[in-house]
């Protein structure tokens, strides 16, 4: 594990200026790594999917209990080192390590077996696009563990009624049921950021039953949230081409016309995608 004094020696070592724009703030205390890993729930049958390893903390302590640990590094200064890093400090599971270096975002396919579990420490400004991406492109992840702002996790785990779903909650719960699971302080990183951040767990579960695609249903939630104070006929006026049709639609998938985006379940989003004139 790194310590402190690790982190930073590794940083200037590198000449590192973490910078904001890339979220670059590194775990410095391992007690936190092992939480994280252990809230997880990863074990040696598990292919680990790790985005922004950033100096390695989170990978070697994945490294210590998964089978496997693929990660995702963007930054090419922090991706030259890390395999040195784990060679280092984790000579006996090296082999079992795999560096891609790239964005997550624009990731299309990763070397060897299909991952099963992504867990990482995730920049706010990309958290949720990267989680969404990831669970879509690789099916076989079946659970994970991901470290997002606080207010990101209170978006990603709220449910229908909550003043903080929206989008990000709708569209995860596509794909998986969301839960938080704990909360991390700001002295943990260096350098320390000025929020909290959160645990998020996901476990992927069966979408919703549906004839829409998921590309129509997410058409819709972005409908239906991206003029949130507005009546559901109102908001969705667009993709039907207007409110009228759009409350026939509505009535046909069993939604009140005159409720709001934040009061559906996925599964209504899905109901409502169905009534959409096709091509």
């Amino acid at each position: 594990m790194l310590d402190p004094s690790t982190v930073r020696a590794l940083a200037a070592e590198l000449e590192l200026r973490p910078t904001k724009t890339r979220g670059q703030n590194f775990v410095t205390d391992a007690n936190t790594v092992r939480r994280i890993v252990a809230l997880a729930g990863l074990g040696p049958d598990d292919r680990v999917v790790e985005v922004g390893p950033g100096l390695g903390s989170l990978t070697l302590g994945l490294l210590e209990v998964a089978g496997s640990v693929t990660a995702i590094e963007i930054d090419e200064l922090l991706a030259g080192r890390l395999p040195r890093t784990v060679a280092e400090r984790a000579p006996g599971q090296a082999d079992r390590f795999t560096l891609v270096v790239g964005d997550a975002l624009a990731v299309t396919e990763l070397p060897g077996a299909p991952a099963t579990a992504l867990v990482a420490n995730l920049p706010y400004n990309v958290s949720v696009p990267v989680i969404l991406h990831l669970l879509a492109l690789f099916p076989s992840i079946e659970h994970g563990l991901v470290m997002v702002q606080s207010e990101v996790a209170d978006r990603l785990v709220a449910g229908p009624g909550s003043r903080t779903y929206g989008v990000p909650s709708a569209k995860v719960a596509w794909y998986a049921e969301a839960t938080r699971v704990g909360n991390v302080p700001p002295t943990v990183f260096w350098p320390v950021p000025n929020v909290d951040s959160g645990l998020v767990r996901i476990t992927r579960r069966p979408a919703p039953p549906t004839t829409a695609t998921r590309e129509q249903v997410f058409a819709v939630i972005d409908a239906a949230f991206g003029q949130r104070r507005k009546m559901l006929r109102s908001a969705l006026a667009g993709v039907f081409g207007s409110s009228a049709a759009a409350s026939q639609a509505l009535v046909a998938a069993g939604i009140d016309p005159t409720s709001r985006g934040e009061t559906l379940t996925v599964a209504d989003f899905a109901a409502i995608a169905e009534q959409v004139p096709r091509d």
